[in-house]
Parts: structure tokens; C-alpha cells; sequence
């Protein structure tokens, strides 16, 4: 798929645009395995008890950085 002139149209009309390409997305359509799942539920688990280390998106950018 190829979507051609995306410059022609202003930064809103492109927000709208992809807000309407996500919402048609049947969250039904989207299959997750039981092993993800498990995984997210832990994930979720952890930050509730404080157990994950969150990080900004200046910080991981700063991180990457300095790792080149």
C-alpha cells in the first residue's frame, strides 16, 4: 500500500486521519496470545507494586545516545 501526497494536507488533517484509521481497528480483530497476555498482566502487576522503573522519553533518547 502506498499513500502518495501526504504533504499536501496540514498537520490536523493528518492527526484526523490516522484517529480514524486506528478507530476502525476492531480491537475484536486483534489477537493476543495467552503466553502476551501472561506477560502484560505481569507487567501491569509490577507497576502497581511499584516494582518498574519508569523512564521519560528524554531519558531513553539520552540513554540510546550514549550507547552509540
Amino acid at each position: 500500500m502506498e499513500i502518495k501526497n501526504l504533504s499536501r494536507y496540514s498537520n490536523a488533517e493528518k492527526i484526523v486521519l490516522a484517529e480514524q484509521l486506528w478507530d476502525s481497528v476492531s480491537k475484536d480483530d486483534l489477537e493476543i496470545s495467552d503466553d502476551v497476555k501472561r506477560e502484560l498482566d505481569i507487567r501491569i502487576q509490577n507497576l502497581e507494586e511499584g516494582k518498574t522503573e519508569l523512564y521519560s522519553w528524554d531519558e531513553v533518547k539520552a540513554h540510546l545516545k550514549s550507547i552509540r
